[in-house]
């Protein structure tokens, strides 16, 4: 005010109009904080909304159903006769997934087209699908339709595999009369039938799109070899993208599509260094496109039932599995076929319920809630965040720890009154921030004094998502009769892109 007034005083001696001047060149403003919350900037490439609610899934049931658990092959050729397709009962999607939910999953994806062409519900775009067998309980079939409706009724999410490639169709791979590659196929049956799918349900999760580009086939009756030079032209992904987004707002086209990885094997292992942007098992950390893995396996021999492929692999082998996909920065896809019934064989069944049992068991008995935490460093909070140890083990995914800028290491302490058996610690970063963590030990004590390091010879690289680090260091032999005795544990984190961000840390 005190320099305000002279130059009033000054303007009114000049005979300046000093109410016009004062309400032309004066305005009072509010400030507004650029960063109220003092928020860690991200860092690139980070998640879209979509794609982190899929990562949330984790843990999800493949179901190869079709065609082929009734002829036997792996891949149809296309020129099967409908009523080959004869189950023995009508098909039971609800049995499919409530048997995979006592197994821990939290969603399924169908098969209701693989590559022969053959469509497992009433589609208008060609006959070769349920509506035209023979079989009573074929015509009755609606896989699509009854997989959803379970998979609301069970808190599900839920997806559909439809293969782009087509060895039935006249039209996948057809040429004009100037070799020129027609977009008859993509438009008049491909989009038709993704745009018939989403309307099973706007909440799906995942469309499956497999990446193959063809080979020999019956085409209609042509019986030749085709094949197309890029599946992301020829089906016009981008297009085909942004309509079934508008659809299905959450729904993410895996593959072809472009939205998540194929990890790269069919054997349910990630890397153990794994970024969610890049390819194959390991991702690349240079990499500019949020690209997360999923990891696809079979429960069984084959991925359709067939009767020299019934046996079914361990509850322990499996919990294996989801060790080295879930537990490192992937999305586990676990396929349990079901059989010429329609429904899940009562061996797959009892499996499923002993991986529960173990998920349960050995991930279900968080200590850390009851720990002491302290960090080495705490963010400092904003208006109305805090960024404190405390919110690793608070069991809410929005609350975080995060250093302040500049501090890209830390220490965090969790302590016990008594001491505790310690098998797993599990570490999930805040990657709506991007993802950050390069490298992290584990340690233990039972004095506060000496620490051992443990994990084995684990690859402590990167966390994402989620990582689960079994203390003994073995996936294979994880669950020991007797875990390591202590009274604190330690997380050192060594490297980080920027300062680390975690929302989770247990232990079991």
């Amino acid at each position: 005010m005190k320099k305000i007034v002279p130059v009033l005083l000054a303007l009114t001696l000049t005979g300046l109009p000093t109410d016009s001047f004062a309400q032309s060149e004066f305005t009072l403003t509010t400030d507004v904080l650029a960063n109220p919350e003092n928020e860690p900037a991200p860092v690139f490439p980070v998640p879209s909304e979509r794609q982190l609610k899929w990562n949330q899934t984790e843990f999800y049931g493949f179901f190869h159903y079709g065609m082929n658990t009734y002829t036997g092959k792996s891949w149809g050729d296309g020129a099967e006769s409908e009523n080959l397709f004869a189950p023995t009962q009508k098909p039971n999607p609800r049995q499919w997934l409530e048997t995979v939910k006592k197994a821990g999953m939290r969603g399924g994806i169908a098969v209701v087209k693989h590559h022969d062409g053959f469509c497992l519900w009433p589609t208008a775009t060609t006959t070769h699908n349920v509506t035209n067998s023979s079989n009573q309980y074929a015509k009755e079939t609606n896989i699509p339709k009854d997989f959803a409706e379970a998979a609301k009724d069970l808190g599900m999410k839920y997806g559909f595999y439809v293969s782009p490639w087509d060895r039935n169709s006249a039209y996948w791979g057809e040429k004009d009369a100037d070799g020129n590659y027609t977009s008859t196929y993509t438009n008049n049956v491909f989009f038709r039938q993704c745009a018939e799918l989403s309307e099973y349900g706007k909440d799906q999760f995942e469309m499956w799109f497999d990446g193959a580009t063809g080979n020999n086939g019956y085409y209609g009756g042509a019986n030749e070899t085709r094949t197309i030079p890029n599946a992301y032209t020829y089906y016009d992904i981008p297009n085909l993208r942004d309509s079934i987004h508008n659809a299905c707002p959450d729904i993410i086209l895996w593959g072809t599509g472009g939205e998540a990885r194929w990890i790269g094997n069919e054997d349910g292992w990630a890397g153990e260094t794994c970024w969610s942007y890049g390819d194959g098992e390991y991702g690349d950390e240079n990499a500019w496109k949020w690209n997360a893995g999923e990891s696809d396996a079979k429960a069984t021999g084959e991925w359709f039932w067939s009767e020299a492929h019934q046996s079914v692999k361990s509850a322990e082998t499996l919990f294996k599995m989801y060790l080295e996909t879930v537990g490192r920065n992937a999305t586990f896809i676990l396929n349990f076929p079901p059989d010429k019934s329609g429904e899940l064989p009562a061996a797959y069944v009892t499996v499923c319920e002993e991986l529960g049992n173990m998920l349960r068991t050995r991930l279900g008995n968080d200590l850390a809630k009851s720990a002491t935490i302290t960090a080495s460093n705490e963010r400092t909070a904003g208006t109305g965040r805090d960024y404190l140890a405390q919110n690793m083990i608070d069991a809410d995914s929005t609350t975080y720890w995060a250093t302040n800028d500049g501090q890209n290491t830390a220490e965090i302490v969790l302590s016990w009154d008594t001491e505790q058996e310690v098998r797993y610690v599990t570490l999930m970063e805040n990657i709506r921030l991007g993802q950050r963590v390069k490298a992290f030990t584990i340690e233990t004590s039972t004095d506060g004094q000496t620490w051992t390091k443990r994990g084995g010879n684990i690859r402590t690289t990167t966390i994402g998502y989620k990582r689960i680090i079994p203390l003994n260091g073995s996936t294979s032999s994880s669950y020991p009769t007797t875990g390591f005795k202590a009274k604190y544990l330690r997380v050192k984190i060594t490297d980080s892109k920027a300062c680390p961000t975690l929302h989770t840390l247990s232990v079991y």
